[in-house]
């Protein structure tokens, strides 16, 4: 009786914090489209959430081509496919890797970073100082940060996408010494306009997620600084999992006619 009380009690808190996000989410969504708009914030998100995260997205999508390109050569030496080296790099980092690992890193540093601020003004009352002036936390707050994260995404990815195909150019022509020209014809020859949007519409979704994760668990963070710790923690494990799910199911669904 004991398992089965605590399976019961484990399923209730889990039902209950689903329901709890899913209504902090359908209150973010429906401030988004009505007014007021807080431009000012809006603009500061979107310079810290994307000009401030492109080193560590770029530098991650770098080497993430570069060794792509080399394990990609020592598997296919095996089999005198070296040739299909460029249309792996260019499939694997537009379609999976470019978004995916963009994600997981602006995960760490902005959705940490959102939950810490949050949670922070949450244990020292300045969210319930801003509703006793009339100011809309949701609107001033959240909509901030999830509209720039959803806009930014996908721009970050897109760089991501080049810089990291530029990596695996890198390694094959100076490294294994491919000739250039046949690398870039084979590169292009097999992408498809397709494999670009459908890597910029999971970056699209991956913003949202990681803006949501972090503005919940720090709008909703308490016990002081402990608190402010574990919400900061939560917000990048649980948007680092939800992005790994979403990208299965959204890679089902954008690739289900293949």
């Amino acid at each position: 009786m004991k398992f089965l009380a605590l399976i019961g009690r484990t399923l209730i808190r889990f039902f209950n914090a689903t329901g709890h996000f899913a209504w902090f989410m359908a209150k973010t969504l429906r401030h988004t489209v009505t007014r007021p708009f807080y431009w000012g914030q809006i603009g500061r998100q979107v310079v810290d959430i994307g000009y401030y995260s492109l080193p560590v997205v770029g530098l991650t999508a770098l080497f993430t081509g570069m060794v792509l390109a080399l394990q990609s050569h020592s598997g296919f030496s095996r089999f005198d496919a070296e040739s299909a080296i460029p249309t792996v790099v260019i499939l694997s980092i537009t379609r999976e890797l470019g978004p995916v690992m963009a994600g997981l890193m602006v995960a760490g540093r902005i959705g940490a970073a959102i939950a810490a601020e949050l949670g922070t003004m949450r244990v020292t009352e300045q969210i319930d100082a801003l509703t006793t002036l009339s100011t809309n936390p949701y609107k001033y707050l959240i909509v901030p940060r999830f509209v720039a994260a959803t806009l930014m995404m996908p721009l970050l990815v897109l760089v991501a996408d080049i810089i990291g195909v530029f990596g695996g150019f890198l390694v094959c022509v100076y490294g294994l010494h491919f000739n250039a020209a046949n690398y870039l014809n084979q590169t292009w020859e097999y992408l498809e306009f397709r494999d670009v949007t459908s890597g910029l519409w999971k970056a699209a979704m991956f913003g949202a997620i990681v803006a949501l994760m972090g503005c919940y668990n720090g709008f909703n963070s308490q016990g002081g600084a402990q608190g402010v710790g574990a919400a900061t923690t939560n917000a990048v494990v649980s948007a680092s999992i939800m992005i790994l799910i979403t990208n299965y199911l959204m890679t089902g669904i954008l690739f289900a006619t293949n």
